[in-house]
């Protein structure tokens, strides 16, 4: 089983998730965030079988419309980004880009 890290940036995408899910519905912004970490956690035993996105392996999250972005490093799996898939690609292409690998 890989060791997971989930890097700054996507801690931030977390917290960003969960304050616009609680803006629509107090509570929402708790369960999406658990919802997400329980897929992140999954990747210690799946990752690498994602497609390819952008030079990141995306895996799409089961119950929010989120892609977890991550890349493999020897034993290591790093989380680079969770970022809602609503937004135009572009400018998913464009926040992967500045992101540290």
């Amino acid at each position: 089983m890989k060791q997971l890290v989930v890097l700054a940036d996507a801690a931030e995408d977390l917290e960003a998730a969960r304050d616009f899910y609680n803006a629509q519905e107090p509570g929402v912004g708790e369960y999406c965030v658990d919802s997400l970490l329980a897929d992140i956690e999954s990747l210690g035993r799946f990752s690498g079988i994602h497609p390819l996105h952008f030079d990141f392996h995306r895996m799409l999250a089961s119950r929010f419309p989120f892609g977890i972005y991550y890349q493999e490093h020897g034993d290591e799996t790093r989380v680079f980004a969770v970022l809602d898939l609503r937004r135009n690609p572009n400018w998913i292409r464009k926040e992967l880009g500045k992101r540290e690998v």
